[in-house]
């Protein structure tokens, strides 16, 4: 009984999810599947070859994502990305035109002292989004953790509603 009431939690979190991005909010994106974890020593952000990047399912995933909110009938008006270039394409794939790299989305696993000043500066574009439609994110696992507290999987999207001082979790929608 506890499994069936578990899965009916996770479709009514869904459910609020949908119908919120379709009224509009913020969603936070992990990017899609790319094999690893973190990145390799020395890598750098101006070289792909360098990094941790998506692997042919991971690409498959993110116009996953991309369809799933055009299916949706989810208005999206804006999409940040962090700089990592799995994060990039990930936006890239699912939101063709619309992508725009932000340091405040980048990555701090590789140096947690980053934590207060990106997860700060994270905090004040969510707070600014007032529309129209949904603003998307494509981060990392680590930012959407400070942000809500909340362990994505891949290319899981964290949907949020946004007032004029602070944001709640509304749902998550599945990759």
């Amino acid at each position: 009984m506890l499994a069936l009431g578990f899965l009916a939690r996770v479709e009514a979190s869904e459910t609020a999810a949908w119908d919120q991005l379709r009224a509009g909010g913020v969603v936070l994106f992990r990017h899609a599947n790319a094999p690893g974890i973190g990145d390799p020593p020395g890598f750098r952000l101006d070289d792909c070859a360098t990094q941790r990047n998506l692997g042919a399912a991971g690409r498959e995933q993110a116009v996953r994502i991309g369809d799933r909110l055009r299916m949706e009938r989810v208005s999206v008006s804006a999409v940040l990305s962090s700089h990592w270039c799995r994060a990039l394409e990930t936006a890239r794939l699912a939101f063709p035109g619309l992508p725009k790299a932000s340091g405040a989305f980048n990555s701090f696993f590789g140096d947690r002292s980053q934590e207060p000043e990106i997860t700060a500066e994270a905090r004040r574009v969510i707070l600014n989004w007032t529309g129209p439609g949904v603003l998307a994110v494509v981060t990392h696992d680590v930012n959407i953790r400070a942000l809500t507290g909340i362990g994505p999987a891949d290319g899981e999207g964290i949907v949020l509603r946004v007032s004029a001082k602070e944001f709640e979790v509304v749902g998550r929608i599945r990759p």
